[in-house]
């Protein structure tokens, strides 16, 4: 009697909609298949990395058709939990299962020729780790040294930590230097008292991981830590994703990648800064991983805490309904007073340096004589200055003087910045931001050989040769990606700011989030009005954030009733409403003047939106296939009063990399509405699609929900 065939669905890292069903040969493999298994399987005509999602004794295909499973992946199951995150993530953001899963998974893990190399590998890390001397912080404070608010928060937050199964989703929200970070690890101690207890910290940016890092260290030496970030090895990463996904590690920290990891025995789950938009994938699933996290914690039925100064208005209003837990902490740790605000309206020639000025610079509109003078009595009190300026690079356009050439980027349509030699390479070169596109600096414009090319505007590099001439005798310290590569790379630069071996700090937002310095003085903000207006309704709320978490960088240490430093802000609309609201700290103010704006405009969160994308070689396609796909909505009857289909445009920049693209928004008062009309669209493209290229136009096309730029 021949035995029944086992039959397996797989779902592998491509825009395929489908499973594939493969043979599953027990005797071969070593062991019956299970859900959750990653496999190696032959896919066309080469190899590809799956996993099984279905276990099944038939197939809907001719058995003697279909192909077996090449070799199984030395890796326990993916638990049923990131399962149903996947599943959940997969059907949310309207994207294949395959590729959802997959790109969570390491590359190493990926590599099946590597597979047996893989235990040395984690035998190694185990030496070095077992190496690995203890930290002593003075960063750790423990539940006896809180102040009286950060107790009560504590005792808050501790309050249903007996109840087992219960989902619980926490605002807390904090001055910035109110010692929110404290609390919370103060509250994950109580959680990881529990020997297999695991807990989940997510953090915006790389360049925090470190610091948080050494202050989790500091707090549970005796636990083992997973770092999840794009910064790290993928040896690293895989073994940390590894240790992981078995419980060897009980405190996973990392970047938004980490949220999609396997943790069996999760227990809480913190993002810090929730707020932050670098919490939004912007390729591939485009996922946001505060909003998944939150998904998981009620699917395990576990808490999950968002901290921030200035929260996103989605969470500020889901603790305003009653729908999150809301703690506040109003003051700053060290009872330090908050920041004085000051706003330099760059209009009133008064703020400006004159021609009679001994200590005018040579470089004019940079800096004002208002800040400028500001920064030297700050410099004179021995405290640190931090300028902030959200344009790296020394000039974002390359121009002529004689034919008015500019240095536009020829792949994008959009123009190449210039950088100073050093920061990209031995040469100055002029680089696109966003197809990076990198080529020499002309001697003389390409059209009318003009010897004389000026730079308009600038960047971080040249604001930094500005504060050199300036104050000639300051140490200057420029942060950006530029003079920060990898994550080692910003760790020591931010060293030497904590170690006070820096006088005047130049550099971008990453300056900005979340990092404790000790004797900054000042903090300034220029050309803070790039931000102000643009076509993205969101652009007020994070410039308000940015400027709230700047400022909270100044005054941080001292005691109760210090002065808390200065910010100043050069701005042409000082009465604009988030300067206004800023020169108060009303943050619950703006966001109570934002929410009313929204609900008047009916934008997100009183709506719900969608984008497709679409990009080809000319923008006339991408539009024609767009325009004729929102035709089809309409004679599908799709469109309604609750559900409205705008007309196609052109993106903001409408040219990366040579390919035209375009965008098409969808938005609903009703998130059901919006959700069954996506997965009828997804099936009508699929139709017409290899993958997520049409057929017919050749115009690659992407669905994306809940986008946070338009």
């Amino acid at each position: 009697m021949t035995p029944n065939p086992i039959v397996v669905q797989v779902v592998i890292d491509k825009p395929l909609a489908q499973g594939f069903d493969y043979l599953w040969d027990a005797e071969k493999l070593g062991k019956l298949p299970a859900v959750g298994i990653v496999v190696e399987v032959s896919f066309a005509r080469s190899k590809a990395i799956g996993l099984v999602i279905k276990v099944s004794d038939h197939s809907d295909y001719e058995l003697t058709k279909l192909k077996s499973i090449e070799r199984l992946a030395p890796l326990p199951l993916l638990d049923p939990a990131l399962l149903r995150l996947m599943n959940f993530a997969s059907q949310y953001y309207v994207h294949a299962l395959g590729e959802t899963v997959l790109p969570s998974i390491p590359r190493v893990w990926k590599k099946a020729d590597e597979w047996e190399k893989i235990p040395k590998k984690i035998e190694l890390a185990e030496k070095k780790k077992s190496k690995e001397k203890g930290l002593i912080s003075e960063d750790l404070i423990s539940e006896e040294q809180l102040n009286t608010d950060q107790k009560k928060a504590l005792q808050e937050l501790l309050a249903d930590g007996l109840k087992d199964n219960q989902f619980r989703a926490i605002l807390l929200q904090g001055q910035t230097g109110s010692g929110k970070t404290a609390v919370f690890l103060n509250w994950l101690t109580s959680i990881l008292k529990d020997e297999k207890a695991q807990v989940l910290l997510l953090v915006p940016e790389i360049n925090l991981t470190p610091q948080l890092e050494r202050r989790v260290k500091a707090y549970f030496p005796d636990k083992r830590m997973a770092l999840l970030h794009s910064g790290i090895s993928e040896n690293k990463r895989g073994v940390a994703w590894y240790e992981a996904m078995t419980g060897k590690s009980q405190i996973i920290l990392g970047t938004r990648l980490a949220a999609l990891s396997p943790i069996p025995n999760l227990r809480a789950i913190v993002i810090d800064e929730e707020h932050d938009p670098s919490y939004k994938q912007q390729e591939g699933t485009r996922y946001s991983a505060r909003d998944l996290a939150i998904w998981r914690a009620y699917d395990l039925k576990i808490p999950i805490l968002l901290s921030s100064a200035t929260p996103s208005l989605e969470t500020w209003l889901a603790a305003q309904s009653g729908r999150y837990e809301y703690i506040r902490l109003d003051q700053r740790a060290q009872g330090v007073s908050l920041p004085c605000v000051h706003l330099i309206n760059t209009r009133d020639p008064q703020n400006q340096f004159s021609p009679g000025d001994i200590d005018a610079p040579k470089q004019k509109g940079l800096i004002s004589k208002t800040l400028a003078r500001a920064i030297t009595k700050n410099l004179e009190a021995k405290k640190q200055t931090l300028i902030l300026i959200n344009r790296r690079g020394y000039a974002p356009v390359l121009s002529c003087s004689a034919c008015s050439w500019l240095s536009k980027c020829t792949q994008c349509s959009t123009y190449t910045v210039m950088h100073k030699a050093g920061a990209l390479g031995k040469r100055s070169v002029l680089s696109c931001h966003h197809c990076g596109l990198a080529k020499p600096i002309p001697s003389f414009c390409p059209d009318c050989g003009n010897a004389d090319l000026k730079s308009l505007g600038h960047g971080t590099q040249k604001l930094e040769d500005v504060v050199e001439e300036m104050w000639p005798q300051a140490r200057v310290l420029r942060v950006d990606t530029d003079s920060s590569r990898k994550s080692k790379g910003a760790e020591a630069l931010f060293q030497k700011i904590h170690d006070g071996n820096v006088d005047i700090v130049v550099g971008t937002q990453m300056i900005a989030k979340g990092h404790d310095y000790q004797n900054i003085g000042l903090v300034a903000v220029l050309d803070a009005d790039s931000r102000l207006y643009s076509a993205d309704f969101r652009a007020a709320e994070r410039l308000f954030a940015q400027l709230v978490q700047v400022a909270g960088r100044a005054g941080r240490s001292g005691s109760s009733g210090d002065k808390g430093g200065d910010i100043y802000i050069e701005t042409q609309y000082p009465e604009s409403s988030v300067f206004q609201y800023l020169l108060r700290h009303d943050v619950d103010g703006f966001m109570s003047f934002t929410a009313s704006e929204r609900e008047e405009a009916k934008l997100p969160p009183y709506s719900y939106q969608a984008l497709i994308h679409a990009e080809g070689k000319s923008i006339e396609k991408a539009i024609q296939f767009l325009s004729e796909l929102k035709g089809r909505l309409k004679s599908r009857g799709i469109i309604t009063r609750e559900l409205k289909v705008y007309d196609p445009v052109p993106k903001p920049v409408m040219r990366v990399a040579g390919a035209e693209r375009a965008q098409l928004l969808i938005e609903s008062a009703n998130r059901k509405n919006l959700q069954e009309a996506l997965e009828k669209l997804d099936q009508d493209l699929r139709q017409d699609s290899q993958g997520r290229i049409s057929k017919t136009s050749r115009i690659r096309w992407l669905i994306e929900r809940d986008p946070i730029a338009i």
